[in-house]
This record gives structure tokens, C-alpha cells and sequence, in this order.
């Protein structure tokens, strides 16, 4: 039962045509996995471009943050410091009110006060002059 055993023209023409199809449906599913793999490699080139972008954002974001943090950190740290020289101050005056006793009118002493001498501007000017000669102040020559 070989219909073609006689004429091999016609085995050779359907051999030829499925040839020709396999090579048709070969081609045509190269250039779909060619075309599948084309869209990937765009929709990965513009998912990495897009979290470039991001990663940039979020980095700069990041940087404000850290710079906001360290100034808030020094001013934490100023704060600190006038706190703890506050209560160093205190704590001091708290302690020295142990040692000092209230005063009592019967404690003080109470000076009479001496008048001041009241100097002309002439007399005062007359004894600078006076002591300038003597510490050679005004003297000219060698």
C-alpha cells in the first residue's frame, strides 16, 4: 500500500511542501521568542530606569533626613550640656546654703563712712605734671 511507490515526483513534491511548512513555522516561531524576548529586555530597561529614578529620590530623601537628624542631635547635645551646667549651678547654691548662715541685724558691723576728698582739676593736673617729671616723661635731649 505505497501510493507513491510509483510516482516518487509526488513523494518528493509533498516531501518538499512539508519541508517548506516545518521551515515556515520554524521562522515564524524564532521571530515570536524574538519578539517575547525583545519585550522583556524593554520592560526590564525600563524597570531598572524607573528604580534608578526612585533609588535617587529615596536616597536624597535619605540625605535631608540624616542632615535634619545630626542637627537635631547637636542642638540635643547643646541642650544637654545647659542642663547638666544648670544643675551643676544649682546643686552648688543648694549646698553652700548649708554653709552660710542667714545674717541677723545684730551681725553686721556698721561703718561710719568717710567724707571724700574733693580735689580741684588744677591741683590734679599739677601733681600729674608733677610726677611726669620725675619718671622723666616730659624730658627732651639724648
Amino acid at each position: 500500500m505505497h501510493p507513491y511507490k510509483k510516482n516518487l515526483f509526488f513523494k518528493k513534491k509533498v516531501l518538499y511542501e512539508r519541508k517548506k511548512n516545518s521551515e515556515k513555522i520554524f521562522k515564524f516561531n524564532i521571530q515570536l521568542i524574538h519578539q517575547i524576548f525583545n519585550s522583556i529586555n524593554v520592560s526590564l530597561l525600563v524597570l531598572i530606569f524607573i528604580l534608578f529614578f526612585l533609588s535617587l529620590d529615596s536616597q536624597r530623601k535619605w540625605s535631608n533626613t540624616y542632615k535634619t537628624l545630626s542637627k537635631t542631635k547637636a542642638m540635643n547635645n547643646n541642650l544637654n550640656e545647659y542642663i547638666s551646667k544648670t544643675e551643676e549651678f544649682y546643686i552648688g547654691e543648694l549646698e553652700s546654703l548649708n554653709t552660710y548662715r542667714k545674717t541677723k541685724p545684730k551681725d553686721l558691723i556698721y561703718l561710719e563712712r568717710t567724707a571724700e576728698k574733693k580735689e580741684s582739676v588744677f591741683k590734679k593736673k599739677f601733681r600729674i605734671f608733677i610726677k611726669g617729671l620725675n619718671e622723666s616723661k616730659y624730658q627732651k635731649g639724648y
